[in-house]
């Protein structure tokens, strides 16, 4: 059992006078509770540098980062109105030093994200827009955790804080620009909901979207898939078209017909497939480049059951286009209006039809910077350190070039039976590490050639 502990606790300000203001926060900021923190952890195994993760090289380079970055310094706090805000108060963030007397192995090979995961590698603080914990193994290996506000950030803008860290860390000098102004992002006068939204949101109302109970935390397992299995799969998807797919396409559809298999739904059950799409170059204009805050929302497609299963996955990607498609600067300001006329702006992200059981949402990190690098190697693994909902998938690029790595989360009942299924639709071979109920599961494919002919072995390993 990996045991932590914290031996230096405290918060790193900016190393020069930053400006105190208040930072207005836009509908798309407070669609997220204001509790609500991405847990993401980054490994660094240990490279022989006897000044390996220097910790006061790091809390300097932090301090100079937190110049440009300087709201990041601040707190919430609720107006006159009772409308949070950001207060750009220069306290600084909350910066810990922790060591196990555990090696980094179980991390690198058999990580499972899970609440223990988060209390043990990521710091806490209830008023602190950003938290960063460096825990050092016994190999000498470094966990990087980071929490960071969705209230305050998406995961773009809180990659631009992390890596202008690296880049300071490294003796780069990098010209950061932020606009902190959100005020682009502000609600129309009057807001106009749009009467197609209203139609969906009474569509959806009469179908059984039971949110997900999450009494019981959701299996996670990592698939890790060669640059022959991606390539393999989008010939599959894209030769009945001859039009080129994306690695994100083909996975996205193809994992939806998966789940639905394992799940055993019937045919004419409702699921969705939610995506999340960046706003910034979707509006007219498109936002100013450096803009720090929130410009992502999620969309979804969706679905009988049966239709998922029968059709072809071009015709699936097809729809996913069109659905990505259809998020342009209306929509986003339409999604914007709404959430003025809501009182809990929250409810948008969380109400009762923001996921439903039958639900799918997977998410490309394929493109953004998430492997850090402060002057020791970049991390070798990035991911949550804990997921809650059910049927999420991470996609992000993998060690080999060309392959991908899935983060993924299911039902316990149903994560042996996706995996079975994930691989009987590949043409080569594939080993996946899944991690179910503490215990680590290899599930082995095995192709002889042609798809419908699938011998899948499980082996549990205790």
């Amino acid at each position: 059992m990996m045991e932590i502990e914290i031996e230096e606790s405290g918060l790193v300000a900016p190393s020069e006078e930053t400006p105190k203001h208040t930072i207005w926060l836009s509908n798309m900021d407070l669609m997220f509770p204001t509790e609500l923190y991405t847990p993401t952890i980054n490994l660094f195994p240990f490279n022989g540098d006897p000044d390996f993760f220097n910790i006061q090289h790091l809390k300097a380079a932090l301090a100079k980062t937190l110049v440009p970055y300087y709201p990041l310094a601040g707190h919430l706090a609720a107006n006159d109105e009772g409308r949070v805000e950001l207060l750009c108060t220069g306290e600084g963030v909350l910066f810990v030093v922790a060591r196990s007397s555990s090696t980094m192995d179980p991390l690198l090979h058999e990580f499972k994200p899970s609440q223990k995961m988060k209390e043990l590698l990521i710091p806490h603080s209830e008023s602190r827009l950003i938290m960063l914990q460096v825990t050092f193994f016994k190999c000498g290996g470094v966990c990087l955790g980071i929490a960071t506000n969705h209230a305050v950030m998406d995961g773009l803008s809180a990659l631009g804080f992390i890596n202008t860290w690296g880049d300071i860390a490294r003796g780069e000098e990098p010209n950061v620009v932020l606009w902190l102004d959100r005020t682009l992002l502000r609600a129309r006068s009057p807001p106009i909901v749009p009467p197609e939204y209203l139609e969906q949101q009474s569509q959806e109302a009469k179908v059984e979207l039971a949110k997900t109970s999450f009494t019981e935390p959701p299996a996670s397992a990592m698939l890790k898939l060669s640059k022959d299995q991606v390539n393999s799969l989008k010939n599959i998807c894209g030769a009945a078209t001859g039009r080129r797919v994306s690695t994100f396409e083909s996975l996205a559809a193809y994992a939806w017909q998966c789940v639905c298999k394992a799940r055993k739904l019937g045919p004419e059950e409702e699921t969705r497939l939610h995506l999340t799409a960046d706003a910034r170059t979707r509006l007219k204009p498109p936002l100013p480049a450096g803009f720090f805050g929130n410009a992502t929302l999620r969309t979804h497609m969706s679905s009988e059951v049966g239709s998922i299963l029968s059709e072809p996955l071009p015709s699936t990607i097809q729809k996913i286009r069109d659905t990505v498609a259809h998020v342009d600067d209306e929509f986003v300001r339409s999604v914007i209006d709404i959430l003025e006329t809501m009182e809990d702006k929250t409810d948008f992200y969380l109400g009762k039809n923001s996921y439903g059981k039958n639900d799918v949402w997977v998410l490309s990190w394929l493109t953004l910077p998430i492997y850090a690098d402060f002057g020791w190697g970049k991390s070798v693994f990035m991911g949550r350190a804990q997921v809650n909902s059910y049927a999420m998938f991470y996609v992000l690029r993998g060690p080999e070039e060309g392959g991908v790595t899935i983060l993924l989360t299911l039902e316990k009942e149903n994560m042996e039976e996706f995996i079975k299924v994930f691989y009987e639709g590949l043409e080569v071979p594939a080993t996946v590490e899944a991690k179910t109920n503490g215990s680590l599961r290899q599930v082995e494919a095995k192709t002889n050639g042609s798809l419908p002919n699938v011998e899948a072995t499980c082996v549990k390993v205790d």
